[in-house]
């Protein structure tokens, strides 16, 4: 029974020495004494931002005909083959819009940034317009000129993903 606990010791022992030494280890070190918030922030803007990509996915997928995908199916194509090669070329443009408007959103969330970053070298954009703003002497013109660097970068995201989609910004939100 030594053993064993001497060989888990061991193997214990090789595996945090290979995470102490592992090259992506200060991106995803989200404990110890310098954590970094990314992979926490990257996961918090994921889950909140999810929907407008799957509701993006839906309108898509109820724009498409079904027959396509049985004329596939009678031709002998598996589902996974039909979804690669005729269901997602059609709803790609539906996809890549969602993704588009999930990522301007979350560059502007501003309740995840100002619980997760802590330390200002990793502070996003909105967390570092908020503190800009309590600096002495010219902090509200730096931040005011932050929040319209970041109205412009969500308008033309917004373009182009209405660009992307095709049509009237608002048909991608419709059922």
């Amino acid at each position: 029974m030594c053993t064993v606990r001497s060989e888990a010791g061991i193997a214990s022992a090789a595996w945090t020495g290979w995470l102490s030494d592992a090259p992506l280890k200060p991106l995803a070190d989200i404990l110890g004494a310098d954590p970094n918030p990314f992979p926490l922030l990257i996961v918090a803007y994921a889950v909140r931002r999810m929907p407008y990509v799957a509701r993006s996915a839906a309108a898509g997928l109820q724009q498409t005909s079904v027959s396509m995908e049985e004329a596939a199916w009678n031709v002998g194509a598996s589902r996974w083959t039909t979804l690669r090669r005729i269901v997602l070329p059609l709803i790609a443009a539906n996809l890549v819009a969602g993704a588009l408007l999930s990522f301007s959103f979350s560059m502007l969330e501003v309740s995840d940034s100002l619980l997760l970053a802590q330390r200002e070298r990793d502070y996003p954009i909105t967390k570092a317009i908020y503190v800009l703003y309590d600096r002495l002497g010219d902090g509200e013109q730096v931040a005011a000129a932050m929040g319209v660097w970041a109205m412009a970068l969500l308008a033309v995201t917004l373009l182009a993903a209405n660009a992307v989609i095709g049509r009237r910004m608002g048909a991608l939100f419709r059922a």
